[in-house]
């Protein structure tokens, strides 16, 4: 039997992270196996789900994998737990625009899984019950099975909240205001898990003395068994190898391009840019991360000063948002400009200023990128790229580079401002081009 619930807040910021994270330790700390799931383009909080429940968290995205490929994510991933926890994403109906799409409500209603609300009831009593129906009877093919109420001011409090909510809608949860328990923020969303400690126990503690724990697992029973499970082709045997950064300024990553990757015949090597090192392989992949908050040691970096003659001899390289910057000829902060790979003839600023934020979709030209790439862009920077430089995505949803463009190339090397998921993205183009490099 598959069980899952899906953990969705009314909107941002009602403490739907923390709760997702104390919920999976609390079941961690019953000693059940935990997969996780995070609904949307998120980096971030998959981390801590990751080192919660000591295996990969995955995202699930109805815009960038399509509904198939949610579902196919969700059977191929959820057969071997006790029980699988999905955090939401904003509030629960927010998709793109006005539509459904790529909301919590869309995955929810594509895997067939109930759904509890999580409410922040700071500031209000009886106006929870009326948020709490309003949500309930918007999309009567959402099953909102329960609610927890979050921020509860006093055991009074509760108690009239309580008193107000219908009974066919089972309160499982009421935690108190509790400002010990939150993960600090900046600009580009929380910070890393491995960039802080966090009492995982305490969160667990926290959870279980204030979360009916049996009556969210008797939830996640209500969960139809996954018919269309996922049999894994066996990987091949790997026979080219693909350096991916992995450091404090390299940290975006969905575990679903490694497998994406090994499942091409690629071995993946880990190496940290930040600390010169250079691998022997025969494709880099720079994600996006935090260039600008370790720029100092990038631009000292022999790797940094190696890049750009292993891109003339043809390497493939790919970069993604933190990629490009690093990739292109310098990376200007607070007035000071720093030389990057120079590989791009392009010339990154940042700014105060968020400059993009939201989906994307190209169509691709490029020599190994063909086709639609769905995926996303959230950066506070501008790259000005020469006049002739030749740019590979026509967007025809997003911002890109410029004019209506993203995707820039040189020699066998592309990065974009797109974070791109390899449910669209052509990871098996990029690695037969690293096999092209290892032979020639």
């Amino acid at each position: 039997m598959t069980k899952a619930v899906l953990l969705a807040g009314t909107h941002s910021g009602v403490g739907k992270t923390t709760v997702s994270m104390g919920i999976m330790a609390a079941l961690r700390k019953r000693e059940m196996k935990v997969q996780p799931f995070k609904v949307g383009p998120d980096y971030i909080d998959p981390t801590y789900h990751t080192v919660i429940c000591g295996r990969p968290s995955r995202n699930l995205d109805t815009f960038m994998m399509q509904p198939d490929g949610v579902r196919k994510a969700f059977s191929k991933n959820s057969k071997n737990s006790d029980i699988n926890v999905i955090e939401g994403v904003m509030g629960l109906f927010d998709g793109m625009g006005a539509t459904e799409v790529a909301s919590s409500a869309h995955v929810a209603k594509t895997i067939d899984v109930p759904v509890v609300l999580v409410v922040n009831v700071h500031g209000m009593s009886r106006s929870a019950a009326a948020i709490i129906k309003g949500f309930t009877e918007f999309d009567k093919d959402v099953n909102i099975a329960g609610v927890i109420l979050n921020r509860v001011g006093s055991p009074r409090h509760s108690q009239i909240i309580r008193d107000a909510i219908p009974e066919e809608i089972p309160v499982i949860g009421t935690l108190p205001r509790n400002q010990d328990l939150t993960v600090p923020s900046r600009h580009l969303g929380l910070h890393m898990a491995h960039e802080q400690q966090f009492d995982a126990s305490q969160l667990a503690d926290f959870i279980e003395e204030n979360i009916d724990l049996d009556a969210l697992i008797s939830i996640a029973q209500t969960a139809p068994d996954q018919d269309d499970v996922i049999e894994e082709a066996e990987r091949p045997e790997a026979d080219v190898r693909i350096g991916i950064a992995k450091d404090d300024a390299f940290c975006f990553y969905y575990q679903d391009m490694f497998d994406a990757f090994e499942n091409a015949g690629a071995e993946v090597v880990f190496f940290s840019p930040m600390e010169g090192e250079l691998p022997d392989v025969d494709g880099m992949y720079f994600g996006g991360g935090y260039p600008e908050l370790n720029i100092v040691e990038l631009e000292k970096s022999k790797t940094t000063r190696s890049l750009k003659d292993l891109a003339a001899d043809g390497m493939p390289m790919y970069g993604e948002c933190g990629g490009l910057q690093y990739l292109s000829t310098s990376y200007e902060i607070d007035g000071t400009v720093h030389k990057m790979a120079d590989i791009f003839p392009a010339e990154t600023v940042q700014t105060k200023k968020l400059q993009a934020l939201g989906y994307t979709e190209g169509i691709a030209n490029g020599d190994f990128i063909k086709g639609t790439i769905r995926g996303h862009e959230f950066h506070y920077s501008l790259t000005y790229c020469a006049d002739d430089a030749k740019l590979a995505y026509e967007m025809k949803r997003g911002k890109g580079i410029r004019d209506g463009m993203d995707g820039i190339t040189e020699h066998n090397s592309l990065a974009s401002y797109t974070h791109a998921h390899p449910a669209s993205f052509p990871v098996k183009s990029f690695v037969d081009k690293c096999r092209e490099y290892k032979r020639s």
